[in-house]
């Protein structure tokens, strides 16, 4: 059994809201579910995975700037902001901390509910403490 953790963070890295997924689910399907969750922002930083033009285009309908860069090989590549995308290492750094907490690296927990919980302990230590 494999599942995803997704996050939405501020501007400093810190955890705003957490959903696991499968692991073998597409992440087209995980950005459906963020889009409900989203706070009001500016801009919304993501990975290749999520570049689907549905997704820019929801994105755009609630006042929120894409910064997800396309694919490897896109048919017409579009601009993104190189700078504004760089600042995407503190999501990274955030997912980073969580493998301090060794229940968290090594998946102790196998029951989703309870593995999730232990991340939202660690996120709240980590972040808000």
């Amino acid at each position: 059994m494999s599942t995803r953790l997704h996050a939405i963070t501020d501007q400093n890295g810190r955890s705003l809201s957490l959903f696991i997924t499968a692991g073998q689910v597409s992440d087209y399907t995980d950005s459906s579910a963020l889009l409900d969750s989203l706070p009001a922002a500016q801009w919304m930083l993501e990975n290749r995975g999520n570049d689907a033009n549905w997704f820019k285009e929801a994105l755009k309908k609630k006042c929120i700037k894409p910064c997800i860069p396309e694919r490897k090989s896109p048919n017409k590549p579009l601009k993104y902001d190189k700078r504004k995308y760089k600042r995407r290492n503190r999501i990274e750094i955030m997912c980073g901390r969580f493998k301090d907490w060794r229940r968290v690296a090594t998946r102790y927990d196998r029951c989703p509910n309870v593995f999730f919980s232990t991340i939202d302990l660690a996120t709240t230590v980590i972040f808000w403490i």
